[in-house]
């Protein structure tokens, strides 16, 4: 990707090999349409981006992340402190500490295409937030790997949030809608199961893909200030934070939702469920069973 064009008090420093940029000389309080712009083409090469010393207001925080599409509160969870329609909150002392690997919420049809998070209270130490490159990690599997990634799709659902019966159904391998680049699509937290293969198959697979993004090579590790603010693509990236600290972390998020997800290729197999009358076996099949057994019936 050619390097973008930026403002000329900017200052964009990488801050891995992987992914990850610090910009300062921005001012997210009221960025111009110029000003969005330029973020739009460094996410787009950086994936996730950091902004210190910012201390916007909730208000401000809601407008900028209008700037980038249609904002949405969290689906099940509830803000601790701050009620705002457009924010999602978490702290620490309620919590609120996302240590598990995961793309923002993908279990819904239409994901997060990005988030814009702004950082109000941090520990002295520790609390960091980990991102990792999904393309780079697809780009890396050999080639049969790759392949037969691509002719999977796998189920996620709201499990973590106690919303099993939230479910849907995305392509193992996506491609990004604006740079055609493709990226590995599933995750620790939200998904389930692999749905071509058995439930055998599927959790060996994915124990291998899910353990493979965290290749440190992929990632970038970001210790945090108060008043920073980070924003970074859904599409292509998965994040962690370090439960290593003591006291309170809060974080006020906006998300911009409504991704579409296009597939690779097309799956390659039809759905695997366990043939045969019902055995002690099925259970390892029903969740899928059921979501299949619902969007049939919805299509009809």
């Amino acid at each position: 990707m050619a390097e973008p064009q930026t403002m000329p008090n900017w200052q964009v420093t990488r801050i891995a090999g992987a992914l990850g940029a610090e910009i300062s000389g921005v001012n997210l309080s009221a960025p111009s349409a110029e000003d969005i712009s330029h973020i739009k083409a460094l996410l787009l090469q950086h994936k996730v981006l950091f902004f210190p010393g910012q201390h916007i207001s909730v208000e401000e925080h809601v407008a900028l992340g209008e700037q980038f599409g249609r904002i949405e509160n969290h689906p099940n969870l509830k803000n601790p402190f701050t009620q705002h329609p457009g924010i999602f909150e978490l702290a620490a002392s309620q919590g609120g500490v996302a240590d598990e690997w995961h793309t923002d919420i993908t279990f819904e049809p239409q994901p997060s295409i990005m988030s814009v998070l702004h950082i109000v209270k941090c520990p002295e130490v520790g609390g960091d937030t980990m991102w990792t490159n999904l393309e780079q990690a697809y780009a890396e599997l050999s080639a049969p790997m790759q392949s037969l990634c691509e002719g999977l799709t796998a189920l996620h659902d709201a499990l973590p949030h106690n919303r099993p019966d939230k479910m849907t159904i995305h392509p193992v391998v996506r491609v990004h809608p604006e740079t055609g680049a493709k990226a590995l699509y599933v995750n620790e937290h939200f998904t389930r199961r692999l749905v071509e293969v058995n439930a055998e198959e599927s959790k060996a697979l994915l124990e291998h893909l899910t353990s493979w993004v965290k290749n440190p090579r992929f990632t970038v590790r970001y210790r945090w200030s108060e008043g920073c603010v980070a924003m970074w693509d859904n599409r292509c990236t998965q994040h962690f934070v370090l439960n290593d600290f003591i006291g309170e972390r809060i974080i006020q998020r906006v998300t911009i939702m409504g991704d579409t997800v296009q597939a690779a290729s097309e799956p390659a197999w039809p759905p695997y469920v366990r043939p045969g009358p019902l055995t002690a076996q099925s259970r390892h099949d029903r969740q899928l069973a059921l979501y299949l057994k619902q969007a049939s019936a919805a299509e009809n």
